[in-house]
């Protein structure tokens, strides 16, 4: 898609950037998104920073605990997260911000990667179906056992995942797009509750 961008992106240096996730090496609790906005993290090079959807996020992760600011305009603004780590499902800006079934797969093995790392993660906070059947995919690469068939992805629904080896908990949010904040399909104490819970589950 990096080759052939829409015409009103062509000469934006920084179409298609793909991009890693960031956060609290020790974090409990992971959020996963869909993919980078094109005029948000794909330009400020940072996951959900400097779009209203990274608004509603930062917002919601400072009231409940996880992040020491509201905003994040740009990478180096600040913003510090605490217990928490942000990452996506697919990695580079999708056209219309529907990402391909191949391009998910193509971006699956970084979020597998992460997983890995988090070796703290209690819970995972999945922002929309996308991102909550891209986690599954992931989990089940890493061997976590997920049960048959598919747990189904809602607002506020939970998911335990695992074994008595180790064990994490998949929590389903709307995502904080403009479509669901707009309309009040997503409102602030909806998204609050979720973290609030999450923070809870991993014993924050």
């Amino acid at each position: 898609m990096a080759a052939d961008p829409p015409r009103r992106h062509r000469g934006e240096r920084y179409w298609a950037r793909p991009l890693p996730g960031f956060g609290d090496p020790g974090a409990r609790v992971l959020v996963v998104g869909l993919a980078p906005a094109a005029h948000g993290g794909n330009r400020t090079g940072r996951i959900f920073t400097g779009d209203r959807s990274g608004d509603w996020l930062f917002g919601s992760l400072h009231r409940t605990g996880f992040a020491n600011q509201p905003h994040s305009e740009r990478p180096d603004d600040g913003l510090a997260l605490r217990g928490a780590y942000i990452a996506a499902v697919v990695r580079c800006a999708p056209p219309a911000n529907r990402p391909a079934v191949f391009e998910r797969d193509n971006c699956l093995p970084y979020l597998v990667r992460e997983l890995g790392l988090l070796s703290e993660l209690r819970a995972i906070v999945a922002l929309g179906s996308f991102a909550w059947d891209g986690t599954l995919l992931a989990l089940r690469a890493r061997g976590v056992g997920v049960p048959r068939p598919k747990p189904k992805f809602g607002h506020a629904a939970e998911a335990e995942l695992g074994d008595e080896e180790g064990s994490h908990t998949l929590l389903g949010c709307f995502h904080p797009s403009q479509q669901n904040t707009f309309t009040g399909k997503l409102t602030e104490p909806m998204i609050d509750a979720v973290f609030a819970r999450a923070r809870a589950l991993a014993g924050l």
